[in-house]
């Protein structure tokens, strides 16, 4: 039987440290690309390979990471935010020389195995994202000793929980002030998904502006929808049939407010003319849009870096701050 090669054997064809060798091969940045040439070079030529089972035996660890998503594979593949944190995390991840596990969950059973999955050692932490509702499933995570880090703040209690937000609360409200600065008059929202706490706090920030504005807050405005387009057309319908005066809406997504856009014009509704369209995320469709959508843009790629470097600092054993909230900006385009 021919034996194994070996680590050493490969850093000393290389010229190398055994750490020079370990890095290059575990696909960390922090090496030079003459170092990472010859380390590739003299693996190839001694065919090796390197042995994961006794690294884990030695370390405790898998090096891989799991992005989990709660939705429907539906619901992913058709929302570009999903794919960009995929993205970015997959880049930090990468950097650190680690694997990355995808997996999107929608049903109990699903659920279940990925827990028994992530506590049977699989994994060294799960950067979960679209959490719904007062779901436990962080909870259970921690509780089986798996490092969790969310995607936004949990919707309920978020003691001993790690999360990275955008500013949803001020981006809701930004936007309300645009549209009210620019003259509207009757503002209304169709909100995102109010069982998350982006849905939730994206009213919060325009009701805030309504009320800053002198305006008394009027609740036939606000019309619960959630952040795919279909949910966006099917609440503007509704709230024109309930309020056909309304002459600006805040969006809780940018696909919300395409689906907006859409039943406006449906209605024979014009915009910006008759009706100014604000969208929240600013994916890429919102500057190819027609007209382009105005939105405020929540920084997709600094969110995923954000997550996965908290992730990767609990793994080692720090203790990051649990609580980070990153800024948006709001992006006025030809909607209003």
């Amino acid at each position: 039987m021919t034996q194994r090669a070996t680590l050493e054997e490969v850093a000393a064809r290389a010229g190398v440290s055994r750490a020079t060798a370990s890095r290059v091969l575990r696909g960390a940045t922090n090496v030079s690309e003459a170092a990472r040439a010859a380390v590739h070079a003299a693996a190839h030529e001694v065919s090796y390979s390197p042995n994961r089972a006794a690294r884990s035996l030695v370390t405790g660890r898998s090096d891989s990471i799991a992005f989990m998503v709660d939705e429907t594979e539906e619901r992913m593949f058709a929302d570009p935010f999903f794919l960009g944190m995929l993205r970015s995390v997959q880049v930090a991840t990468a950097a650190a020389g680690l694997q990355l596990v995808f997996t999107v969950v929608s049903r109990a059973e699903d659920r279940e195995r990925f827990v028994a999955y992530a506590a049977g050692g699989h994994v060294d932490g799960v950067l979960l994202l679209s959490l719904h509702g007062t779901d436990d499933l962080p909870h259970r995570l921690e509780a089986e000793g798996v490092p969790t880090v969310l995607s936004g703040r949990p919707f309920d209690d978020a003691r001993g929980l790690f999360y990275v937000d955008a500013d949803n609360v001020g981006g809701g409200r930004i936007a309300t002030a645009h549209l009210v600065d620019s003259g509207r008059r009757v503002v209304a929202t169709v909100t995102g998904a109010l069982d998350m706490c982006a849905g939730q706090d994206r009213l919060t920030g325009y009701r805030q502006a309504v009320t800053a504005s002198g305006a008394t807050l009027d609740e036939s405005l606000v019309e619960p929808a959630g952040f795919t387009t279909a949910e966006g057309y099917a609440a503007t319908e509704r709230l024109l049939a309930r309020r056909p005066d309304v002459d600006a809406i805040f969006a809780g997504s940018d696909l919300a407010a395409f689906g907006a856009i859409r039943a406006l014009h449906a209605a024979g509704r014009r915009v910006p003319d008759d009706v100014a369209v604000v969208g929240f995320d600013d994916i890429r469709d919102a500057a190819e849009h027609q007209p382009p959508l105005s939105t405020v843009r929540q920084p997709v790629g600094a969110l995923g870096s954000a997550m996965t470097r908290m992730l990767l600092a609990r793994v080692t054993g720090a203790v990051p701050d649990p609580n980070v909230v990153l800024p948006v900006e709001l992006v006025v385009r030809g909607t209003g």
